[in-house]
């Protein structure tokens, strides 16, 4: 059937629109010329044989669009070291700010100080129910913290909290950058970025990130459960001087047996982040694949996206190892009026919450805990890719 001229002339149009996609490689093997020969070109052409160009013309627009998503995606992962270091500490601050006074209200509920005053009320009802109870309690707590010792005391523990996190953070996302890329070099894993190299780059990162940062949580955790009524501590520098004062230089790292256990959370958390990243990235190529340019939309989509694994992922992790959390919190409380620690050890410290106060004490705190931690690793993550984007030009 015969094909009528303004036909053939939209054809021509798009031909020629696409030279330059296919100008680097224009010897494909895998193309016909896409200039129709002298004696052809005004002759009738088959639809069939207008389709096949026409696919083939959004095939290789692919290609290239492909390449320079990969291209990207080679370019992002060849960041310097002290970029992650600095957007880790960046994105940490960001989040810690925001999500301070649900971390005053968490550590407050895993210890023993204040687990008569804030006792719950939550039956065993539905889970739904039970989950609207924690959040209803969590504000409630909240506000009386805000109404009895005055807003201030809902950035209780602040100061160390964030000289904590800017240091912890990009210890973390610079150890685990550092030992991913070091992994990928090996000739085990020969350049090939796995689920196992996750595994190992993230137990390496917190380990590393709890031994350095540890007495900086300790002194963070006595701040936020020492009573308004009766101050013990002055400040962040009077709280380390008395600590090693009455303990001793070693009080300082009680709870790191915990923080230790806690890295299979970090370690989690990086795994799955990863395996969703992975997943996200895979979708965009599957888009340039077929032709479609990426647009400011999409990036922004993509950055949510991204966001929004590492606060599921963060869910996931956090759930599965929270009662590391309360054993820390614990283990790190200042000694009772006696001078005499409670909490001796990990095992210790297990078997004595669950045995006075149940295997429910082993998750208190947990609402605020994820309304806290679920919120952050969003802003963190989110925070630390645009700084290290931006970084990366300079």
């Amino acid at each position: 059937m015969a094909i009528d001229n303004k036909k053939i002339g939209r054809i021509e149009s798009d031909i020629n629109q696409s030279m330059p996609y296919l100008a680097s490689d224009e010897k494909s093997s895998t193309l016909k010329d896409p200039y129709p020969s002298t004696e052809t070109r005004g002759q009738p052409t088959p639809d069939d044989d207008i389709e096949g160009i026409k696919q083939q013309l959004y095939r290789r627009k692919g290609q290239i669009l492909l390449q320079q998503q990969l291209q990207k995606e080679k370019e992002a992962e060849q960041v310097k070291p002290w970029v992650h270091f600095v957007s880790g500490g960046l994105g940490g601050m960001c989040g810690a700010i925001f999500t301070s006074p649900f971390d005053v209200v968490k550590t407050r509920l895993q210890s023993s100080v204040f687990h008569e005053v804030y006792k719950t009320q939550v039956g065993s009802r539905s889970l739904v129910s039970s989950i609207g109870k924690h959040f209803q309690e969590t504000c409630s707590i909240i506000y009386n913290v805000y109404k009895i010792e005055g807003s201030r005391a809902l950035f209780k523990g602040l100061g160390p909290n964030l000289i904590g996190v800017i240091p912890a953070r990009s210890i973390n996302f610079f150890t685990y950058d550092y030992t991913k890329g070091l992994l990928k070099k090996t000739d085990y894993f020969k350049g090939e970025e796995t689920s196992f190299i996750h595994l190992l780059a993230g137990l390496n990162a917190g380990i590393v990130t709890s031994t350095a940062t540890n007495p900086i949580w300790l002194i963070k955790t006595r701040l936020q459960l020492d009573k308004a009524t009766k101050k013990e501590y002055k400040n962040s520098i009077d709280c380390l001087r008395k600590t090693i004062k009455n303990e001793g230089f070693f009080a300082l790292y009680k709870g790191l047996s915990a923080s230790y256990l806690g890295s299979a959370e970090s370690t989690i958390q990086w795994i799955l982040y990863e395996q969703m990243k992975g997943m996200i990235r895979h979708r965009a190529e599957r888009l340039a694949a077929l032709g479609r340019e990426r647009t400011r939309v999409d990036n922004v989509a993509d950055w949510f996206a991204r966001s929004g694994a590492a606060g599921f992922a963060k869910l996931i992790a956090s759930l599965i190892t929270y009662p590391h959390e309360v054993v820390r919190t614990r283990l790190r409380q200042a000694p009772m009026e006696n001078g005499k620690p409670k909490y001796t050890g990990l095992i210790q410290c297990f078997k004595l919450v669950f045995k006075e106060e149940g295997f429910v004490s082993m998750y208190g705190g947990l609402t605020p805990h994820l309304m806290r931690t679920v919120p952050n690793s969003m802003i963190m993550f989110g925070s630390w890719e645009l700084f290290t984007k931006a970084l990366s030009k300079l």
